[in-house]
């Protein structure tokens, strides 16, 4: 069997740590044994690894109970860092500091590292992120832009490769923990075990990446003035035709100024801004409403539908349609047949 360390720690969310401890030990038996056919065994052996022996609490006041300490320095073909519950302004970096040399050592000995989720935090504490490839939920993106710069954080993929052999992979936010401990189960058992085990247990792989789940506009304070006047200037004139060059006009500075203090206080450009803003709101009426997409278009700013579907879909991942269908509420469509839904 493989031998397979699971991380645990204070900061640890239950539903990843013990949803991943029971895929994998079920990935080799539970398919077999629910159709009756030979050949059931446990593909690994799942052991769940804290900085201290004791038990304790996890997230939301979830027992863990370790089965090994790191200091017993327990051996591991497989180190699983799951999700944590963590402010997008937090850090772990020191606070579990012979956990995260462990790891390392782990890691240098031949083992495969996976995180899931703000698992990625802690990895990336580490160092081992280090000019490579990492995702996480999108909301740690301005996390490891100021705290792990030499990380190349991706926000769209459901899972990222740090590495070319893969013996690195982070997994995207919250449930991407399905993604990976499907990946796990390819990886390490076989691809036909991992579709069984995706049967058994209805998992889905999240194809679509982040991209439809991430917020584009997030409170991140600003120290600069003049760049939160310019925020809140196009907040309540994004939809206007030459919103920036207005934007401009208002605020008294030259443009290249403007653009060159918003880009460094936001580490994103002010066309991006704007844009961000009337997608969120074309996100909005998306799903709380009918409204066709040309129409749509026309609200938040874009006189070219063309033009609006091709950027919505490069920010969002899903076309305006697509978007509708995933994310549309209850209540804006109860009395509209889906054959009226509008393209």
């Amino acid at each position: 069997m493989t031998d397979v360390a699971i991380v645990a720690v204070p900061e640890t969310a239950g539903s990843a740590l013990y949803g991943m401890v029971d895929v994998l030990c079920a990935a080799g038996n539970v398919w077999q044994t629910l159709v009756r056919a030979e050949g059931a065994r446990n593909l690994f052996q799942v052991r769940i690894v804290s900085p201290q022996r004791a038990p304790f609490h996890c997230g939301h006041g979830i027992p863990v109970e370790p089965a090994a300490a790191v200091a017993d320095d327990p051996r591991a073909d497989i180190v699983i860092l799951p999700e944590l519950w963590l402010g997008p302004d937090e850090d772990i970096g020191e606070r579990h500091p012979e956990l995260l040399a462990w790891i390392r050592r782990r890691f240098d000995g031949g083992a495969w590292l996976y995180s899931a989720c703000s698992g990625a935090v802690m990895l990336a504490a580490t160092g081992l992120l280090d000019g490579c490839d990492a995702t996480s939920h999108w909301g740690y993106e301005d996390l490891f832009r100021s705290r792990y710069p030499r990380v190349r954080f991706r926000a769209e993929p459901a899972l990222a490769f740090a590495d070319p052999q893969g013996r690195i992979v982070t997994a995207g936010g919250t449930s991407s923990w399905h993604d990976l401990a499907l990946h796990i189960i390819a990886r390490h058992g076989s691809p036909g075990e991992a579709l069984r085990i995706a049967k058994v247990y209805l998992l889905k792989l999240h194809d679509e990446g982040q991209l439809p789940y991430r917020a584009l506009l997030r409170g991140t304070p600003v120290a600069d003035a003049l760049v939160v006047s310019a925020q809140r200037y196009l907040e309540g004139h994004f939809r206007d035709d030459g919103a920036l060059v207005s934007a401009v006009a208002q605020l008294g500075v030259a443009e290249r100024t403007l653009k060159r203090r918003f880009k460094a206080a936001t580490g994103t450009t002010l066309i991006e801004y704007l844009q961000h803003l009337r997608i969120e709101d074309a996100k909005r009426l998306l799903e709380t409403s009918a409204t066709p997409v040309e129409e749509i278009s026309l609200c938040v700013g874009y006189e070219d539908p063309s033009f609006f579907r091709r950027l919505f879909k490069r920010i969002v991942g899903l076309t305006p349609s697509e978007y509708r269908r995933m994310f549309r509420s209850v209540g804006a469509w109860t009395d509209v047949p889906d054959e009226a839904i509008p393209a």
